[in-house]
């Protein structure tokens, strides 16, 4: 059975919301000097603030590398160069109160547009809803100071 892109997209989207499965997503870390970009998100269980590496899910038939790439571009119009395989973390956690097990294909790459090293933020566009990456000191983030999901993240900053 061959699945058009969108068909896979959207069965895609179906997994990644049912529980009891594990996912698997590629993330990109994105360093400039002294700072790497990280997305922003809130639970809102635990009502805290957290922060995450750029990426997303892995479809059927896709390399990670082939999917981080579609995510840098769907999310935020943007090529990555330079990429490089880091590892692999597995990631078992709570996430509005509900568990979630994930697989994560870790890299690094760089982007091809100079202009987004330039802005201390960028808007982008998760699924339906909005979202905000920011570009975080990293010895905040290895500090504590900023809660950094999952934590192994830490190793390889």
């Amino acid at each position: 059975m061959n699945l058009s892109k969108t068909e896979a997209r959207s069965a895609s989207q179906k997994r990644m919301n049912q529980p009891n499965r594990i996912r698997v997503i590629a993330l990109g870390l994105i360093r400039n000097g002294d700072r790497t970009l990280l997305a922003e998100g809130y639970d809102p269980v635990k009502q805290q603030t957290f922060y995450r590496a750029l990426g997303g899910g892995v479809d059927f038939g896709e390399t990670s590398h082939d999917a981080l790439r579609r995510e840098f571009q769907e999310e935020l119009q943007a090529e990555l160069t330079n990429i490089k395989y880091l590892g692999c973390i597995e990631n078992l956690f709570v996430y509005n109160g509900q568990p979630g097990h994930e697989i994560i294909q870790l890299y690094q790459g760089d982007f091809t547009d100079p202009k987004f090293y330039q802005l201390e933020q960028v808007e982008f566009t998760e699924g339906d809803e909005k979202a905000t990456a920011l570009w975080l000191d990293i010895k905040q983030c290895k500090s504590g100071e900023l809660r950094i999901v999952p934590e192994q993240f830490l190793e390889y900053l």
